[in-house]
């Protein structure tokens, strides 16, 4: 009888410690990442800064064309921004996509606020990736807009991505970051 009883909390034993290894693997496996589109260098410091808050791997979602200046330009009614804007199935293409996004559970999406919402560049790159199990947070950059709409219509066009919330952080200190990144 001790013998058997021994060998049931041995077998239990090793069942408790290959679950736990399991779970060390995941968490390893489980990563942060900060995913950015920036036109000007104003979001694109701001996901260095988070990046660096957070201890999370970064990664710039790039236009296959950059913007020049004169795409830019929101008072030009034909200038590529505000083409792109005004048709909401405008998915501009992008390079250097991520060959290891299964690696990330949490991803922060940033990009500067555009006629109110996000840029059409971040549909390509929600639109470029399987985001099951993973938990999305934005963030945005503005000169005077908030991040609100941004964050419905992305909700709204992708109801099967878990995106919680939105937070604009124009001027963030490192304690709002660290606040926002949840460290």
């Amino acid at each position: 009888m001790k013998k058997l009883l021994i060998f049931l909390i041995s077998l239990l034993t090793m069942s408790v410690n290959a679950q736990n290894n399991n779970q060390k693997s995941y968490n390893m496996k489980s990563k942060t990442l900060i995913a950015y589109f920036s036109a000007s260098g104003t979001t694109e410091k701001i996901a260095k800064k988070l990046a660096e808050v957070a201890g999370a791997d970064l990664h710039e979602i790039k236009p296959e064309q950059r913007y020049s200046n004169a795409d830019l330009n929101w008072h030009d009614k034909q200038s590529r921004s505000s083409v792109e804007m005004a048709d909401k199935s405008s998915r501009p293409a992008i390079t250097d996509k991520l060959s290891n996004m299964d690696d990330y559970q949490t991803i922060f999406v940033g990009f500067p606020i555009w006629w109110y919402t996000c840029p059409t560049i971040i549909n390509t790159f929600f639109e470029s990736y399987n985001f099951n199990g993973k938990t999305v947070f934005l963030f945005a950059t503005s000169g005077g807009s908030t991040i609100d709409k941004a964050v419905k219509d992305l909700k709204a066009s992708y109801p099967n991505i878990n995106i919680k919330s939105g937070k604009l952080l124009n001027y963030a200190s490192e304690n709002e970051l660290k606040t926002f990144c949840g460290k």
